[in-house]
């Protein structure tokens, strides 16, 4: 009589999980480099009410106005005349931002001309002034 030895054709261990980490690190690679970050100027301000402000996703460099005329960016207070160098250095890292002025509702509107100026002056053509919804902040 043959003598028969029974050897498993294969051992089952489970799910490969090697490709779908791959495939999820990938995905998140990808989304850490194409989101736009968005830098907060550092400071809260008081927006004036609007009835036709409207929500927008887009202006990646903020400019923040207090009611005493400090303008702040990047959480960190900046001058007028230093103002320009800061917006050219972000503007030559990423051509195609936008800004927006954050202005207080008690700021003297000749140093938000002012910023606006400086800002259209680095050759950023999409400036927007940020404004409250009526009955919200």
């Amino acid at each position: 009589m043959l003598s028969r030895r029974h050897v498993p054709e294969s051992e089952d261990h489970g799910i490969d999980l090697a490709p779908m980490l791959d495939f999820v690190l990938n995905l998140l690679i990808f989304f850490i480099i194409t989101t736009s970050f968005v830098k907060d100027p550092g400071v809260s301000v008081t927006r004036e009410q609007a009835l036709t402000a409207e929500h927008r996703d887009s202006g990646n460099l903020l400019v923040a106005i207090r009611e005493n005329g400090e303008i702040w960016m990047d959480r960190k207070q900046v001058q007028v005349h230093e103002l320009r160098n800061v917006l050219e250095k972000m503007h030559i890292e990423r051509p195609e931002d936008t800004a927006v002025i954050v202005a207080d509702k008690a700021a003297k509107s000749g140093v938000v001309a002012d910023v606006m100026d400086e800002i259209l002056r680095v050759g950023i053509r999409e400036v927007s002034i940020a404004a409250a919804p009526e009955g919200g902040r």
